[in-house]
């Protein structure tokens, strides 16, 4: 079992920033790639970034220039740094975390407002 923690969400202004962090528990060494997906009120769940355990990353091209995915492997944690935030990127943000054999992670979601 893998247990997924997220933190850093929060109230922002257009144009601001922020920085998730989502901690990773439990059997790690079956987690193949790890990302962040979102989903707004009323809409399905979609990907956000990801990022393999050799660094390849891979955004959506509505975030791509703006987010930034990174993870240290040593600590088994993975960020998201969210730079110049619309409101359009409100959401609930979820952790996921991929196995070898294809199997889902979830954590339990932290939510992002930005707003005036």
């Amino acid at each position: 079992q893998v247990q997924l923690v997220e933190s850093g969400g929060g109230l922002v202004q257009p144009g601001g920033s922020l920085r998730l962090s989502c901690a990773a528990s439990g059997t790690i060494f079956i987690i193949s790639a790890m990302g962040w997906y979102r989903q707004a009120p009323g809409k399905q769940r979609e990907l956000v970034a990801t990022i393999t355990r050799g660094g390849s990353t891979n955004y959506a091209d509505s975030v791509k220039g703006r987010f930034t995915i990174s993870r240290d492997n040593a600590k088994n944690t993975v960020f998201l740094q969210m730079d110049t935030l619309k409101p359009e990127d409100t959401a609930v943000y979820y952790c996921n975390g991929n196995t070898w054999n294809d199997k889902d992670y979830w954590g339990q979601g932290t939510q992002v407002t930005v707003s005036l």
